[in-house]
């Protein structure tokens, strides 16, 4: 049984890495675009972001119904309805740049969020009914798929985004439609991972309860050092990485100068994802996840150390590495604070705090760096990082004094 469950999760994982390759080229696209889109469309300059803040915000608001949907149908059919808003988003936000709406565009923009909060659930699909000895390598593989991602966006956009000449940067949108259609019968793969143990188990427990109430799960220790870890991991990455391009050029670094760091970064922050999961294996998730947001941390100081070219490219680097272990880490112990029949509930309650404080801080980047500068946002890492660190003390203390140990 335990095999065959090995075997139903490494494919799984393909599935998903795929898919993730697929899908996370999305955010890549509207990232990319979507202020120059604004750019040309908003009446009002200061508008011009508004497309990429919402679509963080429709990622946050995505995950609550995309987890009741999966709850209620499965994990294929959630995913296939996902795939399904991704090609009507990037067809949506198509529309409007033809029709020069900035409007629809934006509409197109939170349709693409929607999609997104199904994409960012691969990373806990691919540990369902996993051994417990595999998980972090299973969650390692599937976010894999981001740096896949990372290179199919981009590369999209330069293919496409001439493709219709009266209409800039329609054809890319078409192109991310297209790519959500690609994932569809890569999802149609994906397999129950649910043992026949563990059917028969939860078949004869539904008519008892649907498990505990997300107030009683959210009181655990460990779910909420998991979900902090997660934010804080996240949210600074966000955090740093929006403001990071402005506050290059402001330096006097180029245009150019700035996107090859945000590269860079970008590389960053999956290419670790081959060896996260082994790191875990044999060190522990706490002790990785703490890595990770000392790396972040570390980010910060290279940053604070000086203006050049370097100080931005090395701490964009570290930001990146950083956020891989925390987050990686992060997720792997929320999903050993639920049982099987929560997992849905608990993990969208997991990303609607972790994507809502990446909304929040995509939106106060910018602006506290035009009032405060560069060096106040560097700072606020620290503090941050600190409180998920004494969190951990804290958690092993209690675990110790619970075991008498």
């Amino acid at each position: 049984m335990t095999l065959d469950l090995s075997r139903t999760s490494q494919h799984n994982a393909r599935v998903l890495t795929t898919a993730q390759a697929l899908g996370g080229a999305s955010p890549a696209i509207i990232v990319s675009l979507g202020g120059l889109v604004g750019q040309q469309l908003a009446s009002n300059p200061a508008l011009a972001t508004l497309p990429v803040s919402i679509f963080n915000l429709g990622l946050a608001i995505g995950t609550l119904p995309a987890a009741w949907v999966m709850r209620r149908h499965g994990r294929r059919l959630g995913y296939l309805f996902g795939a399904g808003l991704g090609m009507i988003a990037g067809l949506v936000a198509a529309f409007g740049i033809y029709q020069q709406l900035f409007v629809i565009f934006c509409l197109g923009t939170m349709i693409a969020g929607f999609y997104a909060s199904y994409v960012q659930s691969y990373r806990f699909a691919v540990a369902d009914g996993a051994p417990e000895d595999i998980k972090p390598r299973l969650i390692s593989w599937v976010m894999v798929g981001g740096l896949f991602a990372a290179v199919i966006g981009p590369q999209t956009v330069i293919w496409t985004r001439d493709i219709v000449p009266w209409a800039p940067f329609a054809g890319s949108f078409v192109a991310q439609a297209i790519l959500a259609a690609l994932a569809i019968p890569v999802i149609w793969r994906l397999k129950s991972a649910t043992s026949t143990r563990a059917s028969a188990s939860k078949t004869s427990n539904a008519a008892n309860h649907t498990g505990r109430t997300l107030k009683e799960i959210a009181r655990q220790p460990r779910f909420i050092l998991a979900v902090t870890a997660g934010v804080v991991s996240y949210a600074l990455m966000s955090f740093v990485m929006t403001a990071a391009p402005i506050a290059m050029v402001g330096c006097g670094h180029t245009v150019g100068e700035a996107a090859l760091g945000i590269q860079w970064h970008v590389l960053a922050m999956f290419a670790p994802s081959f060896f996260t999961g082994r790191l875990i294996q044999r060190f522990g998730v706490k002790t990785i996840t703490a890595l990770g947001l000392i790396i972040l941390a570390a980010s910060g100081a290279v940053a604070l150390a000086g203006l050049g070219l370097e100080h931005f490219w090395i701490a964009l680097v570290l930001l990146g590495v950083g956020w891989n272990l925390g987050f990686i880490g992060a997720t792997t112990m929320v999903t050993t604070c639920h049982r099987p029949e929560e997992k849905n509930r608990v993990q969208a309650m997991n990303d609607f705090l972790v994507f809502g404080s990446v909304a929040i801080s995509s939106f106060a980047s910018g602006k506290l760096l035009s009032v405060a500068g560069w060096e106040l946002i560097n700072w606020l890492i620290f503090p941050c990082v600190a409180v998920v660190l004494l969190m951990m003390l804290w958690e092993k203390r209690h675990q110790a004094m619970l075991t008498g140990v």
